[in-house]
């Protein structure tokens, strides 16, 4: 759920995102294809806050949409949603996964694509330092959401040195919490550190803000973070480890793939699986190596690998 200057917007963006979504499935080896919902508001002056009736109206509705796919998509929490949504969609269709565990659900993906995106950041440092070890690691985290909140915690358990920032200044209580610096989002994008984690929405890195950029990786939750795929190369050419988002943060889905499966849900497992994202990291940083191209390139060659195979 989000707003947007007007359909044509919107068409693009859930396009996008539904190509990623299909892109993670396949680099997560799940038996799963892609698709993503998005429900439009206008921005601009006509600018509508759906609460109350107006939001239950328009999740109803949204509901009779993936109803009427027969099975062909499932929904889930994502951004502009809550935990608290998905039961109103399921009134009008059992094809939604997230729901309560009391409900034969998994719950809230957010703390599994946490998980994902922590053992991205540790692929990343074994790869640049030697050691997967995050112990005395600069990290900076760029929103501190449902997600970027959990990526947070989980690094400085881990013994990392955080720069943390959000629009929300609410959120510096968890900055104060961790013992992190906080600062201004435009801060934290360009701070010195081992490892920038984008953790809040996309479209983050382009002509202007690579060069100004002073991390040694990029590993964050953030869907669609390059403006355009070529941006992979500014990146590359400056020396800058870029996981490619749509591995990174595929614990979402991953807990969900193990929530659909025919023996039911377990939680251990979907820790497992979600971990295993950073193995599947460093075997797309090998084959960008060995094919002398993009962390992008080489992620997208590994989808592809994958869809032909099932077609």
């Amino acid at each position: 759920m989000w707003t947007y200057d007007d359909v044509t917007d919107a068409t693009r963006d859930v396009l996008r995102l539904s190509r990623a979504m299909t892109y993670k499935a396949a680099c997560a080896d799940l038996p799963l294809g892609g698709g993503k919902g998005v429900i439009a508001l206008p921005a601009g002056p006509d600018r509508v806050r759906l609460t109350g009736r107006r939001r239950r109206d328009a999740l109803l509705d949204f509901g009779d949409a993936v109803e009427a796919l027969g099975g062909r998509y499932l929904t889930a929490e994502d951004v502009g949603m809550a935990s608290r949504d998905m039961p109103v969609i399921a009134e009008r269709t059992a094809h939604v996964t997230g729901l309560a565990r009391a409900r034969g659900g998994s719950g809230d993906p957010s703390p599994f694509t946490a998980i994902g995106v922590e053992a991205a950041i540790r692929t990343c440092c074994e790869r640049l330092f030697g050691t997967s070890s995050l112990r005395d690691r600069t990290i900076a985290v760029v929103g501190l959401g449902h997600v970027g909140s959990r990526v947070a915690t989980l690094c400085a358990r881990a013994g990392a040195q955080l720069v943390v920032s959000d629009i929300n200044p609410s959120r510096r209580t968890l900055a104060d919490r961790l013992g992190a610096r906080w600062t201004t989002p435009g801060r934290a994008l360009t701070a010195k550190v081992d490892v920038l984690s984008p953790c809040a929405l996309g479209a983050v890195f382009d002509d202007d803000v690579v060069p100004r950029l002073r991390c040694r990786a990029i590993a964050g939750a953030a869907n669609n973070q390059l403006t355009e795929e070529r941006v992979a190369k500014l990146l590359a050419a400056r020396g800058i480890l870029w996981a490619p988002d749509f591995v990174v943060n595929a614990g979402g889905i991953v807990n969900i793939a193990v929530e659909l499966r025919p023996e039911g849900y377990d939680p251990a497992t979907a820790r497992r699986d979600c971990k295993a994202i950073g193995s599947t990291l460093a075997e797309i940083f090998a084959a960008a190596d060995a094919e002398h191209t993009t962390p992008l390139a080489a992620a997208n060659a590994l989808a592809e690998q994958r869809l032909t195979a099932q077609r």
